[in-house]
């Protein structure tokens, strides 16, 4: 399939304050969040910085993970975790990677500069839109309205004592 067509899905949780991140991890706890990740993702190579790598600590069953990082002496020894030195490398790869395995989605998977440094090649965003202000020390800036469109909204209310969030899928306008 080497015409495919290959969509590139940024895949975030962001609260009213842009935040993403906390001490290296999420600053809210919505397990519907964390299972809504593991279905977009699973089946598919997904583009990270090290960082957010190594606060998750392994590779994620049944998907390649395609680590981008500055430090050239970085080294991971597993056959699904590739290093990749910069973006325009790790697209290349994660999207090779897609196609060898039938897939046409590559996942972008933060943190945030792997975010802004992919803004270009995006071209879908799941977000998961948390209700809340939390205090935070990693933020997303807003995306440009008048790139984006809303074609899909589900809301929710955390059963788990945590904030209301919704779930959010934006395409990118052509």
């Amino acid at each position: 399939m080497p015409d495919q067509k290959i969509t590139r899905t940024a895949v975030v949780a962001i609260s009213e304050n842009h935040a993403i991140g906390r001490d290296g991890w999420m600053p809210w706890d919505i397990p519907q969040d964390l299972k809504r990740f593991k279905a977009l993702t699973s089946g598919k190579p997904m583009i990270m910085g090290r960082v957010t790598f190594e606060s998750i600590g392994k590779p994620l069953p049944g998907r390649t993970s395609i680590v981008v990082t500055r430090d050239r002496d970085w080294t991971f020894d597993h056959k699904r975790v590739i290093v990749c030195h910069d973006m325009e490398s790790a697209i290349k790869v994660a999207d090779g990677i897609a196609r060898r395995d039938g897939v046409n989605d590559v996942i972008i998977a933060g943190g945030a500069q792997i975010y802004r440094l992919a803004l270009p090649y995006t071209t879908r965003y799941e977000i998961t839109e948390v209700h809340a202000t939390v205090e935070a020390d990693t933020f997303l800036p807003p995306l440009p309205k008048a790139e984006w469109q809303e074609v899909w909204r589900e809301n929710h209310q955390n059963t788990e004592n945590g904030p209301a969030f919704s779930f959010v899928t934006l395409d990118k306008i052509a």
